[in-house]
C-alpha cells in the first residue's frame, strides 16, 4: 500500500465510520473504484482504532461517568441501580453478539462476506430499513390530525433486553454494506428510541467490540507481517482526525434533521455497483492486498 492510497483510505474511513453508510463497504469500493487492492479486514480493522479514539475522546465524559460508576457498583450494590453503572452492564451485554459472530465468522468475514454483490445489497436492505425505521420516529415526534405526538424512548429507558438487541443489531455490520451506526440506529428506532439515544449508545457499545477487534487484528498482523505498518499507522491517524470532525458534526445533524439523505444515498450506490458489476466494469472479487 502506498502513501497515497493510505491517505485516501485513511480519510474514507474517518468520513464514513460513524454515518449510516457502511465504512468497511467504502474502503472496499474505494479500492475498488481506484482499481487498489482490497485493503482488507485487517486494515479496516486496524483503522477503525483511529475512529474509536475519537469516539473516546468526544464522549471522555460519559465514559468516565460509566468506568467509574460500573467497577464501584462491583462492590457497592448501592450502586448497582445508577444509570451509569446499568449502562456499563448493558454495553457488555450488547458486545456479546458481536464478540461470539466475530470469531465463529472470521471466515466469512475475510472472505465471501466482501463479495461486492454483497456489499451492494446489503446497501440497499439496509437503507430502506432505515429509512421505515426513520419514518416511524418522525410519525412519532410529529404526530397528526388525530394523533398526539409520541414521547421516544431515552437512554434512561435501556434495559437488558433493549441492551441485547442493540448488540445483535450491531453483529449485522459484520458484513460490510451493513453499517455498524446503520443497523443499531435503525434497531433502536423500532425500539422506540429517538434518534439521539440510539446514536448515543450506537457509539458506546461499538467502543469494545471495535477496540477488541483492532486489537486481536494488530495481534495477527504483528505475528505475520502482512500489514504495510508505516501506511497503515497514518491512514489511522487521519481516519481518527476526520472521524473526530464527524462525530462532532452528526450528533447536532440527527438532532433536527432526518436519515433520508444517507438512505437515498445507500440505495442509489447499492445500485449503481450492482450495475458496475453486472456489466463487468468492476470485479466483484478484489484481490487482497499482500501488504
Amino acid at each position: 500500500m502506498s502513501w497515497f492510497q493510505s491517505l485516501v483510505l485513511g480519510l474514507v474511513q474517518g468520513l464514513t465510520e460513524f454515518l449510516p453508510v457502511s465504512s468497511s463497504a467504502h474502503l472496499r469500493l474505494t479500492a475498488a473504484f481506484a482499481g487498489w487492492d482490497d485493503p482488507g479486514a485487517a486494515f479496516t480493522a486496524i483503522t477503525q482504532l483511529g475512529t474509536e479514539a475519537a469516539v473516546l475522546i468526544y464522549f471522555r465524559k460519559d465514559v468516565g461517568n460509566i468506568l467509574s460508576a460500573w467497577f464501584r457498583s462491583l462492590t457497592n450494590k448501592a450502586m448497582r441501580s445508577n444509570h451509569d453503572a446499568r449502562m456499563g452492564w448493558l454495553v457488555i451485554v450488547g458486545s456479546i453478539p458481536i464478540g461470539v459472530l466475530g470469531v465463529t465468522l472470521k471466515d466469512q468475514i475475510e472472505g465471501p462476506f466482501r463479495d461486492l454483490r454483497v456489499t451492494a445489497t446489503m446497501l440497499i436492505v439496509m437503507g430502506i430499513v432505515l429509512g421505515v425505521a426513520d419514518r416511524l420516529a418522525a410519525r412519532d415526534e410529529a404526530g397528526g390530525r388525530h394523533r398526539v405526538a409520541k414521547q421516544r424512548k431515552v437512554l434512561e429507558d435501556l434495559n437488558t433486553r433493549d441492551g441485547l438487541l442493540f448488540g445483535i443489531c450491531q453483529a449485522m455490520a459484520l458484513i460490510p454494506g451493513v453499517s455498524r451506526s446503520g443497523a443499531t440506529i435503525s434497531g433502536g428506532l423500532f425500539m422506540g428510541y429517538s434518534r439521539a439515544a440510539a446514536a448515543r449508545y450506537s457509539f458506546l457499545l461499538a467502543m469494545p467490540a471495535v477496540l477488541a477487534s483492532g486489537t486481536f487484528e494488530l495481534k495477527d498482523a504483528a505475528e505475520e507481517g502482512h500489514v504495510s505498518w508505516g501506511p497503515t499507522v497514518f491512514a489511522t491517524i487521519i481516519a481518527f482526525a476526520v472521524g473526530y470532525a464527524v462525530i462532532a458534526w452528526f450528533m447536532k445533524f440527527i438532532s433536527h434533521k432526518s436519515f433520508m439523505p444517507f438512505v437515498w444515498y445507500r440505495i442509489a450506490l447499492g445500485i449503481v455497483i450492482i450495475a458496475l458489476v453486472g456489466t463487468d466494469v468492476l470485479s466483484p472479487h478484489a484481490a487482497e492486498s499482500a501488504g
